[in-house]
């Protein structure tokens, strides 16, 4: 059974950084593309940013591009969710998810999502 548990989340002021941590157990990590999603209070699930098998390609939300960049360890069985520049709106609960279909951004095409962890941005 695949299990995801992200970590890294936190308080930060408006401009600030987080790395967020998301570990995989129970298949083969390098063979499933790698998504980040949030959901804010009262919001509906939003993709975020996903990494593909290798690491060749990169897709990211156009609210985050160039401020948040996602990357993979497969020998960590470990993706990551470098967060630069925060705002107040990227408050939200960050998951992490993986698929082993090609990369899109309607959550319900991913099939083994994490926890979830907090960032609260403050200004």
């Amino acid at each position: 059974q695949v299990q995801l548990i992200e970590s890294g989340g936190g308080l930060v002021q408006t401009g600030g950084s987080l790395r967020l941590s998301c570990a995989v157990s129970g298949r083969t990590f390098s063979r499933y593309n790698m998504g980040w999603f949030r959901q804010a209070p009262g919001k509906e699930r939003e993709f975020v940013a996903a990494i593909t098998w290798f690491g060749e390609n990169t897709y990211y939300a156009d609210s985050v591009k160039g401020r948040f960049t996602t990357s993979r360890d497969n020998g960590k069985n470990t993706a990551y969710l470098q967060m630069n520049s925060l705002k107040p709106e990227d408050t939200a609960v960050y998951y992490c998810a993986t698929t082993g279909r090609g990369v899109d951004y309607d959550r319900r095409l991913w099939d083994s999502w994490g926890q979830g962890t907090q960032v609260t941005v403050s200004s």
